[in-house]
């Protein structure tokens, strides 16, 4: 997978272990892979290129994820604009950005 590097360290995005049941819905809706499964529990392995769309807060029914959102879809879709492609964050096809 090719995957796209947004601004190091800057991303909102938070886990609490405590609070994570082992779901492993973060792992199937993040488009782009932020998320592993390791002992069971959810793990980020990829924070830097969380884009911030929400689709693992919004799927986490233990509210153990927070994250701002809005900040990386809003730079899809500047990227769409400019790349003359579908303006969009990637994250549609699993879930909502809203």
């Amino acid at each position: 997978m090719n995957r796209l590097l947004y601004l190091p360290d800057v991303v909102t995005l938070k886990l609490d272990p405590d609070k994570c049941n082992g779901c492993g819905m973060c792992v199937k809706v993040c488009p782009h892979a932020v998320f592993d499964m390791v002992d069971k529990k959810a793990e980020i392995v990829g924070r830097d290129f969380c884009m911030e769309c929400g689709a693992c807060a919004m799927n986490c029914s233990e509210d153990a994820i927070s994250v701002r959102t809005g900040v990386g879809c809003a730079a899809g879709i500047i990227q769409g604009i400019l790349r003359n492609t579908e303006p969009a964050c990637g994250c549609s096809e699993k879930v909502s950005c809203n």
